[in-house]
């Protein structure tokens, strides 16, 4: 067992899960909205294992999807963190940072924040010398949190997500980019 490595932003805290956070994650697992560009909405049984999952990668690397709370505000808005992927994709392996976050939460510059916090901690702590984002081609929220982030895109990088039937309209996915060196030079770390 590894302790949570903590990370503050200006208006946020990223840290470990609370069983309190399993209701408002599961409402925000069953929002048509939150879940446009993901297979299908979960149902709570579904939702509260995602959750037991990410307590146990958490767990084991001190590091993962992280809840979100806003400091002075909601106690859980969503879960923004890294992760290793756990199926087989084209650039694995390899390190994703990644982002679900309640309605609520959107258009404020959350995912964003929080996302650049975690790449520090990727690229910082972690030493990690590449960390990926993907998402479904319709996702233009994602991607544009990706581009902000200074992530790149590669057409040819993109691929069909290993998880998703021949057909199904979330199939395609966009991968970005982004390396340590890079990361540097845009944020003078």
């Amino acid at each position: 067992m590894t302790d949570v490595i903590p990370i503050e932003t200006d208006r946020l805290i990223l840290r470990a899960w609370r069983d309190e956070d399993r209701a408002p994650f599961a409402a925000l697992n069953a929002d048509p909205e939150v879940m446009r560009h993901f297979p299908k909405l979960l149902d709570r049984e579904e939702s509260d294992a995602l959750a037991d999952l990410v307590v146990e990668r958490m767990t084991e690397n001190g590091w993962g999807w992280y809840a979100v709370e806003v400091k002075g505000g909601e106690p859980f808005v969503g879960f923004v963190g890294l992760n290793v992927p756990g199926y087989p994709i084209p650039c694995g392996p390899c390190v994703e940072v990644g982002w679900r976050l309640a309605r609520s939460a959107w258009g404020r510059g959350y995912a964003s924040e929080a996302a650049r916090a975690c790449l520090d901690l990727g690229f910082g702590r972690l030493g990690l010398g590449e960390i990926v984002s993907f998402t479904a081609v319709a996702n233009t929220r994602s991607r544009a949190v990706m581009e902000r982030l200074g992530m790149t895109r590669d057409p040819a990088d993109d691929f069909d997500h290993p998880r998703l039937e021949e057909g199904h309209p979330l199939r395609r996915h966009v991968l970005y980019r982004i390396g340590a060196a890079v990361w540097v030079g845009l944020n003078g770390r």
